[in-house]
């Protein structure tokens, strides 16, 4: 076994001491996007026992009239990508034609998409537990130019 020498030695307690460094800013002023040396506050914290859970899916309409489900398999584009992104999508709702395209290159049978939207269902919770009833809400709706 060899010893470490004195520079190793420094070498890495100053690693140590960064890594501990970066770790402290990041818990004490950091968010979600400097992870790993912030927060993961989406595991940390919890939601009220009576507030209602949110649940986020994308729906397209086909030229149709039928609703369909823009799952990952349906469009290759992960919910978490919406759900991260769903700001941007509200800013801008042009930006979901690019869900619709995707919608398009992974079924080229289908009739086209005139309509994609955001919508949130939100669980009834009544002390911790599900109530069974829910209400859905459009938070971003883009049409097809006609």
């Amino acid at each position: 076994m060899e010893n470490l020498t004195t520079r190793g030695r420094a070498t890495r307690l100053g690693a140590t001491a960064l890594g501990f460094a970066l770790l402290l800013v990041g818990t004490l002023w950091g968010n979600d996007d400097d992870f790993p040396f912030g927060p993961f506050r989406m595991y940390s914290t919890s939601n009220p026992p009576n507030a209602p859970a949110p649940d986020t899916r994308v729906e397209g309409v086909n030229s149709t009239g039928t609703v369909v489900d823009l799952d990952q398999d349906a469009t290759g584009i992960r919910r978490a990508e919406i759900e991260g992104q769903q700001d941007r999508y509200a800013a801008d709702p042009a930006l979901l034609a690019e869900v619709a395209d995707a919608y398009a290159e992974r079924h080229p049978d289908a009739a086209a998409l005139v309509e994609v939207r955001i919508v949130i269902r939100w669980h009834g919770i009544r002390a911790g537990r599900p109530t069974g009833r829910h209400t859905d809400e459009t938070v971003v709706r883009w049409q097809a130019p006609r």
